[in-house]
This record gives structure tokens, C-alpha cells and sequence, in this order.
């Protein structure tokens, strides 16, 4: 897994503009880098069948044939719905090295992926995603 940035988010806007759009626990997590708490988002148990879609700007973000149980508190996917959907970063926050996971589109803080855990999924990624990030849609 090699990180990538790309140079230019897709969706521009102001701060001002992504806190008039956001919630306050929206904008802290997508905008800010925060985490919601474990086993507290409303995907972490989801079973509905869908496309999870960027929170802040729509974008397609994972199918949820991808998601599988980690049992780690939130929603994890083991493959972005394409390539270029998100992008990856090293974040050495928090005292240790782990690879941050943007939206492809607006560049805002999904969560982080991780792999060489044992999950028995195809890539042997997880990455691990906060729901606050995330809008299901339904399949109709």
C-alpha cells in the first residue's frame, strides 16, 4: 500500500462555507481529522445493502458487498468502490504511523487503513471508517 495525495481536491470550498454545510460533529471529523467514539456510529452494524457515499460532498465512497465485521467499533470496508475514490496519507498523529483515508473528491478525513491484520477479506485491508463520514444509500 503506497500512500497518494492528490494535488487538488475536485470539490473546493471555504472552512466558512464547510461549517455552514456540516454539523459541528461532522465538520470536527471530516474537516478536522477527529474520530467519533466506538460502537457509536450508526454504519458500524449496518447490514443494508448500498453505496456509502462521502458525508461533505456526495462522492461514492464504498459499496457495502465491501464491508465486512472487524468488531473494532467502526464501519470497515475492504475496497474502495474505485480507484481513485479515496486517497491515502501517512498521519504520524498520535504518537505512532498509520495511513489516513481521504475522499477522492473533497479531500476530507474518513478514517485510516489498516492491513496484515488476518481479516480473511480479499485485500487484506481495513479500512476503517468513521460513520459520521458516510451516507448510506439504499439500493432501490
Amino acid at each position: 500500500m503506497k500512500p497518494v495525495v492528490g494535488a487538488t481536491p475536485r470539490v473546493v470550498k471555504s472552512e466558512q462555507e464547510w461549517r455552514e454545510e456540516l454539523s459541528p460533529e461532522e465538520y470536527a471529523v471530516l474537516r478536522q481529522a477527529g474520530t467519533e467514539r466506538p460502537f457509536t456510529g450508526e454504519y458500524t452494524d449496518a447490514k443494508t445493502t448500498g453505496v456509502y457515499e462521502c458525508r461533505a460532498c456526495g462522492a461514492e465512497l464504498f459499496r457495502s458487498d465491501t464491508k465486512f465485521e472487524s468488531h473494532c467499533g467502526w464501519p470497515s470496508f475492504y475496497d474502495p468502490a474505485d480507484s481513485d475514490a479515496v486517497l491515502l496519507r501517512e498521519d504520524r498523529t498520535m504518537g505512532m504511523k498509520r495511513i489516513e483515508v481521504l475522499c477522492g473528491s473533497c479531500h476530507s478525513h474518513l478514517g485510516h487503513v489498516f492491513e496484515g491484520e488476518g481479516y480473511p477479506t480479499p485485500t487484506d485491508q481495513r479500512y476503517c471508517i468513521n460513520s459520521i463520514s458516510l451516507k448510506l444509500v439504499p439500493e432501490s
